[in-house]
């Protein structure tokens, strides 16, 4: 038999920044190697910690409230100096809410505090007046074929993309981006920012595959990923386009 291959995944600001079961994501992505018989290794990583960027295929960044992502920033700005070259370099990586926020240009808190941010997305954020909140369905192409993406939204803040930023995808049924101009989320060499909480990678196994086959691309092994059962994932994924429909409709009803 052959030795057996690893993939490690980096999750930055575990404690600080994990909401709305955003640490399901990484669980999803580390079941799914596993199924294809990859030893993975998680590797958290705190404020102000050490970190051997040699040991990581894969980074993972959750959501956090306001206060939380004020504490990190300066860490995860210092941090970047690394980071950014290696995001460019086809590192993957999947940055949720606050995480997608702070990969832009600038993120304004509630208070009105503007945060800077790493400035890898063309796109920067504002403080809204009211929060977006509840199932968001959005279709990206970023798969090859069409597909859609369900996950859940609660944020406050408005993400506007600049003009060389591509959306992750257009939304069907929720705000996304900023409730405007249909974007939802931003992609970018290999990294996904996206508002979609809820965990998303648990009912969305085609990015989930997509992140992993990056991974492995950034290693240089370009083998394709065997199949899995994955019809409880896309069972979910079917109950959520479905309530975010009969929430429009009861919403058009009420108008």
């Amino acid at each position: 038999m052959g030795e057996q291959q690893s993939l490690r995944i980096l999750y930055l600001y575990p404690d600080e920044m994990n909401l709305y079961g955003d640490r399901g994501n990484v669980l999803a992505l580390r079941r799914r190697a596993e199924w294809r018989g990859f030893a993975v290794e998680v590797i958290a990583r705190g404020i102000a910690q050490p970190l051997n960027w040699d040991l990581v295929d894969l980074v993972f960044m959750g959501g956090g409230e306001d206060s939380h992502q004020a504490r990190i920033v300066d860490d995860f700005l210092a941090l970047g100096e690394s980071l950014l070259p290696r995001l460019e370099a086809g590192l993957p990586m999947l940055a949720i809410c606050g995480a997608y926020q702070l990969l832009g240009q600038s993120y304004q808190t509630a208070e009105g505090q503007v945060l800077p941010g790493l400035g890898f997305f063309d796109a920067w954020t504002e403080a809204g007046r009211e929060r977006a909140i509840g199932d968001v369905v959005s279709e990206t192409t970023l798969t090859g074929a069409p597909k859609t993406v369900v996950g859940f939204e609660n944020h406050g803040g408005l993400t506007y993309l600049g003009s060389s930023a591509t959306p992750l995808g257009r939304v069907l049924l929720g705000r996304g981006n900023n409730g405007k101009d249909g974007t939802e989320g931003a992609v970018k060499r290999h990294v996904i920012g996206t508002y979609l909480h809820g965990s998303l990678l648990p009912k969305n196994p085609h990015l989930t595959d997509l992140l992993l086959n990056w991974a492995l691309s950034y290693r240089g092994r370009d083998e394709e990923l065997a199949p899995v059962d994955e019809t409880l994932e896309w069972a979910a994924h079917r109950v959520i386009v479905a309530r975010a429909k009969r929430e429009r409709a009861d919403d058009l009803r009420k108008k």
